[in-house]
């Protein structure tokens, strides 16, 4: 294991810009402070160039249990989909759902859906109206999770705008499945799991038997930490190259933006205006990276509660642009 320490910065700081922050000088114990009296936080992993310098589990079940990472699952579906596309299992971000994985397309689909690409799904413009939100117990309760997706009415163009919507990840997850001829637990487990070291347990799986893509994956905060490193050191953890570094560059360039938090969204990952690239799941579920600032996080929080961006996940996001940066 690397060493661990704790660390903090002033609370005061949490109002202030991080570049006010890093002229200011920090207090260790303040920022763990800050950071464990937020009440929904279950724990906190910070590690500064090869050093952890916070790992604490205030709540929860630790930091070496699994834990429901919801839908920072999306984010650990694209790197899957940038393995696959670069052993050529999939042709590439322009390869249309028609041609990669034609069976998955009930007969009574929404006109277009067989030429929505690998880069729609990943980047959620898939323009069909979402399952997630209030639609999502309809979805979830159908007898066909992909079918009842790609049935869903057409509320914008293939590859338009943002529509957050687990129902186009869970199509995704699919199609590389039938790519490959592996299922997302197998991939998951020799493409992430074996090279970063971690355990990649079993999760949710749809009626047709295929995992579910996009959420209720789980991860313990150690290992969700490792996926952040890797994607810090541009694709590399432990001096093997476990994701290829140019779909790591491709996932941190902006293709649309969240309607909700406004951020930036690339290949799977949000990306703020700060440098952070960031997986997020419902309640507060959090992998991030700051390649500049030599950064990676995770963070784990009660599931059972909301995490908005006006709220807690918008604390959490002050965390990180105040005092995690003014540590680098």
């Amino acid at each position: 294991m690397l060493s661990r320490r704790t660390f903090t910065a002033a609370v005061a700081g949490l109002a202030l810009s991080p570049g006010l922050l890093r002229a200011q000088s920090v207090s260790l114990p303040d920022l763990r402070d800050t950071a464990l009296n937020l009440p929904q936080l279950h724990a906190i992993l910070v590690q500064r160039g090869d050093e952890v310098v916070l790992a604490e589990a205030p709540r929860g079940r630790g930091l070496a249990a699994a834990a429901n990472i919801k839908s920072c699952s999306k984010s650990l579906l694209a790197l899957i989909l940038g393995s696959a596309i670069a052993r050529a299992e999939i042709a590439g971000l322009t390869a249309r759902l028609g041609d990669v994985a034609p069976q998955l397309i009930p007969a009574d689909a929404t006109e277009g859906v067989a030429d929505l690409t690998m880069g729609d799904l990943v980047t959620l413009r898939g323009g069909l109206q979402g399952t997630s939100g209030g639609n999502y117990g309809a979805w979830v309760n159908s007898r066909n999770w992909i079918a009842y997706a790609l049935r869903q009415p057409r509320i914008a163009a293939n590859g338009g705008r943002m529509i957050y919507s687990t129902g186009t990840t869970h199509v995704l997850g699919a199609a590389i499945a039938v790519a490959t001829g592996k299922d997302l637990r197998t991939l998951a487990r020799e493409r992430l799991g074996q090279p970063l070291g971690i355990d990649v347990p079993s999760w949710t799986r749809d009626p047709q038997g295929y995992y579910f893509g996009g959420n209720e994956m789980a991860l313990s905060p150690e290992a969700m930490l490792r996926v952040g490193l890797m994607l810090r050191d541009g694709g590399q953890y432990d001096g093997a190259q476990v994701i290829a570094a140019d779909w790591i560059t491709a996932s941190r360039s902006a293709v649309t933006r969240s309607p909700y938090s406004g951020l930036d969204y690339g290949l799977g990952w949000f990306l703020s205006p700060t440098g952070w690239t960031i997986a997020r799941g419902y309640g507060g579920q959090i992998i991030a990276a700051h390649p500049e600032r030599r950064l990676a996080v995770a963070i784990t929080s009660d599931p059972t509660q909301t995490a908005r961006s006006g709220g807690y996940f918008g604390d959490l996001m002050r965390l990180l642009d105040g005092p995690v940066l003014a540590l680098a």
